[in-house]
């Protein structure tokens, strides 16, 4: 098998996680308290809101009028831009959490001389709209290509795989996403979870517009899905939503597919980011030393270093948005993995085993910032062959 990816700066020993108490993906974790309190700015009334700004611009300022209105001015061009984008059909988040981030930012600017500050606070606005208006939208298709010896010669495998939907309501990505789905005719469509975006899980629309898009996703071999984050997809309503002939979840289960006569396993785990325990179902579903061709579809890369000892030969992953927003040079700002910036997105190699993580189609909910840099959203087609 060729390796072709980067090897991940891991611990050695691998930590106890059975001993942690919280756990990313889940209710009540310090990055979920975060987001639902950043939420709730959003029902402090648009008048105390703008009465804030004011008073933060005032305050950066050192009371200089002239230049509080300069600083006011682009704090509120953030809110107008940010306010725009479901208007616009280009994402759904509250407006005001992020306004009130990118107001303290700009506060902070404000400090420096007036030239380097105003230069500044305009570079920052085109950021703003870049980040929130473009980036988000620019789907692209990421190629890679798995060589093993477990495939009889000739034999390829053409293998989609689409993470972390996140679906708000219908926007032009996902329209995007049906044709490059039709555009690359692969022979398998996998989907390692988060259908729902955290603001839309009980939106009956949001449903509606979910089901309609997995019903169009073709394969000959079929499509095949795993839930994501147990705070995103909700045991109560995911099932409710898809029916048998959309999708099939593979929850905890190890099935064998066939191309042209040569077999291949597919193992699906529902994702409960506990490692220590997904680790058990994992070890009962595959024998030792496969010696089928054998793919695990599991939300979070944290399993992989598991999945390799295990005799696995390809893991398909997602969560981690690869960061979402990335600083050049510094990568992702923050990954959801227990292994933090180990795992952030792309390829990697953990002995025999390739692990992949998606950067993911949508984005983070709640009153997380609805925004993309350096980090586009993308589905990845595997060409697997001897």
């Amino acid at each position: 098998m060729k390796n072709l990816g980067r090897r991940p700066r891991l611990p050695d020993p691998l930590p106890d996680f059975s001993k942690r108490e919280s756990f990313p993906g889940l209710d009540g974790n310090p990055f979920d308290i975060i987001l639902h309190g950043l939420e709730r700015l959003q029902m402090i009334p648009p008048v105390l809101f703008l009465l804030g700004l004011v008073i933060l611009a005032l305050l950066s300022a050192y009371q200089d009028f002239w230049r509080a209105a300069i600083v006011l001015s682009f704090m509120l061009g953030d809110w107008f831009l940010l306010a725009q984008l479901p208007v616009r059909n280009k994402s759904f988040g509250p407006a005001q959490p992020p306004t009130f981030l990118l107001a303290i930012c700009r506060a902070v600017v404000a400090v420096f001389p007036l030239p380097i500050s105003l230069f500044i606070q305009i570079v920052a606005t085109g950021l703003v709209f870049y980040s929130t208006w473009i980036e988000p939208h620019h789907l692209r298709v990421t190629h890679q290509e798995l060589h093993t010896s477990k495939l009889p010669v000739g034999i390829e495998l053409r293998i989609l795989h689409l993470g972390d939907l996140h679906l708000e309501h219908t926007t032009t990505r996902e329209q995007q996403l049906k044709a490059e789905i039709n555009k690359l005719k692969p022979d398998l469509i996998v989907f390692s979870g988060d259908f729902l975006n955290l603001s839309f899980l009980k939106d009956a629309q949001a449903h509606l517009e979910a089901r309609s898009l997995f019903a169009e996703w073709k394969a000959p071999l079929g499509t095949y899905a795993v839930t994501g984050s147990p705070a995103v997809d909700l045991p109560a309503v995911i099932p409710e939503i898809f029916h048998d002939d959309d999708l099939t979840f593979l929850m905890g289960r190890r099935i064998t597919l066939q191309k042209n006569g040569s077999s291949f396993d597919l193992i699906g785990l529902a994702c409960t980011h506990r490692p220590h325990q997904d680790g058990e179902v994992l070890r009962k579903l595959i024998p030792s030393a496969p010696e089928t061709f054998t793919i695990l579809l599991y939300h979070s890369p944290d399993l992989a270093p598991q999945a390799a000892n295990l005799g696995a030969d390809l893991q398909l992953s997602g969560h981690t948005h690869g960061g979402q927003i990335r600083l050049p040079l510094l990568g992702a700002i923050f990954t959801g993995s227990l292994f933090g910036r180990a795992f952030e997105a792309g390829r990697y190699q953990i002995q025999q085993l390739t692990l992949y993580i998606t950067r993911g189609i949508g984005m983070e909910g709640a009153g997380a910032p609805r925004a993309r840099f350096l980090c586009p959203p993308e589905i990845i087609l595997w060409e697997i062959n001897d």
